[in-house]
């Protein structure tokens, strides 16, 4: 089913229910994103939340869109409600109090039904977007300490460890471009191709792939840290946040005594 029919059609079920009191799209079908691959995300206003009544009203609407072969009624967050008909389409809804919309503004919903105009009580934009701080000095620590634990894996011959310690470098990696990049709109996790420059999509590619090996794992450690920490220095220095430079020292220290390797980029 297209994506505008299973909005008319969850709308048309929805609309004129009591204490149902309006209903928005969220993520990229409000931003102008979406396509054919987006789920549609909606925010649903009804008078008493996320109750299991108001579950079951939407449900109902949902199943009217195709089968349901995939249902989490409020597994991962209190209000959420995750769903998947047989021809893959995905919906999610936040369900809301009309008295909890505060977090949301106008930019970031689009009006499907709002009889009271729920809609214009809204701020109009979220404030600028960008990662504190604390959370960008946790993100470099950490970092850091995925690199340390190289010594560890090695040791004990964890190599799968190893490449699951690869792959949250390169979620770490991916963060620290996302970042540079200032992107004020992020949309879901499936959308990295617009975050990102071609410049750091090389950097990516290039980068050598998770192998379960003790050459492999270690190589791909050192390489991840020469393509992470001059631009996370840079970074660092560009939002004035003090480098963890006694961290990384006495990392790079007990993976030498321990490994024989070096750090892989220069200081400047």
């Amino acid at each position: 089913m297209q994506h505008q029919t299973v909005i008319a059609t969850i709308a048309n079920a929805l609309q004129d229910t009591p204490g149902i009191r309006a209903l928005f799209l969220s993520g990229s079908h409000a931003s102008g994103h979406a396509d054919d691959y987006s789920d549609v995300d909606f925010v649903l206003v009804a008078d008493y939340g996320a109750s299991d009544a108001v579950a079951a009203l939407w449900r109902d609407a949902v199943a009217q869109t195709g089968e349901i072969v995939l249902w989490w009624d409020r597994l991962t967050r209190p209000a959420l409600i995750n769903a998947i008909t047989a021809d893959w389409t995905r919906t999610d809804v936040i369900v809301l109090k009309p008295d909890q919309m505060g977090h949301h503004n106008q930019a970031g919903l689009k009006p499907v039904f709002d009889p009271d105009d729920l809609h214009s009580g809204l701020a109009q934009a979220a404030p600028p977007r960008g990662t504190s701080p604390a959370r960008l000095r946790y993100q470099f620590e950490e970092f850091i300490r995925i690199i340390g634990l190289l010594h560890l894996a090695e040791g004990r011959a964890e190599f799968i460890n190893g490449v699951l310690g690869v792959f949250h470098l390169r979620n770490l990696l991916v963060e620290l471009m996302i970042e540079e990049t200032g992107a004020p709109d992020r949309g879901g996790q499936l959308n990295l191709n617009r975050l990102i420059t071609d410049e750091q999509k090389a950097v990516l590619t290039a980068l050598p792939p998770a192998i379960p090996e003790r050459d492999a794992m270690i190589d791909a450690h050192l390489a991840y840290a020469k393509a992470y920490l001059p631009r996370a220095r840079k970074l660092a220095a560009a939002r004035g946040i003090d480098w963890p430079e006694r961290f990384e020292e006495v990392t790079w220290a007990q993976l030498n005594r321990t490994l024989s390797v070096t750090r892989p980029y220069d200081l400047q």
